[in-house]
């Protein structure tokens, strides 16, 4: 019994997707690094301007104290910072629902960062400040219109120049985005259907994914 769930453990170990996905950011491979060149000070200084940042802070006079005090290169503190950015951006983009505090302090332990500066990144991405930080994030980050109306309606068309065309169904349909522009395209019946399972195909796998994790955290 024992090694029938050693190896289903590991197993949903080696399925689990951490929150930065399959592939991890060069910036923050770069950023793990240089961490242990960092002490814990210079990391708090450097991590309290990362989140001012975030937050829309003017940062350039701690930035700059930071580099003439800093053992560090100016160009080792700047992968620093990047990596930093982009760690707590991903961080912030998923809900406190779907990432757990713990499965996002394993996912920086494979990082191989120390358990100090673990705790002070998942103290922000967990913290009080995590609406404010969530907020301005979304406000800074690039947005596209969202879908203010949608209407459709199944035509059959009768009199075509193309006989293939005659008498099929097509679904006619209309978007009014939140830009104030309207856009209006007909699908076949056979090109919805396929569209349909490739929807039900994706919320399918999102689902798989999350179980996993869920196992995994639970494990």
């Amino acid at each position: 019994m024992s090694s029938s769930h050693s190896k289903t453990s590991s197993s949903v170990m080696s399925d689990h997707i951490g929150f930065l996905g399959g592939r991890i950011p060069t910036e923050i491979e770069i950023m793990s690094k240089h961490l242990k060149d960092l002490d814990k000070e210079s990391f708090r200084k450097m991590l309290k301007v990362v989140v001012n940042g975030i937050e829309g802070k003017n940062c350039n006079e701690a930035m700059k104290s930071i580099a003439e005090s800093s053992a560090l290169s100016e160009e080792k503190l700047s992968h620093v910072v990047a990596g930093m950015y982009v760690l707590l951006k991903e961080a912030l983009r998923l809900p406190v629902s779907s990432l757990k505090q713990e499965a996002f302090k394993e996912d920086l332990r494979e990082l191989r960062i120390s358990e100090d500066f673990i705790t002070d990144f998942a103290s922000v991405v967990f913290g009080n400040r995590r609406t404010t930080l969530e907020t301005a994030a979304i406000q800074q980050g690039p947005r596209l219109p969202g879908l203010e109306e949608f209407r459709w309606r199944v035509d059959v068309a009768i009199s075509t120049s193309s006989l293939a065309r005659a008498l099929q169904p097509s679904i006619l349909m209309q978007m009014k985005l939140s830009d104030g522009n309207i856009h209006r395209f007909e699908v076949p019946v056979s090109k919805f259907q396929e569209l349909r399972y490739n929807v039900a195909l994706i919320l399918k796998e999102m689902n798989d994914l999350e179980k996993r994790s869920i196992l995994k955290i639970q494990d």
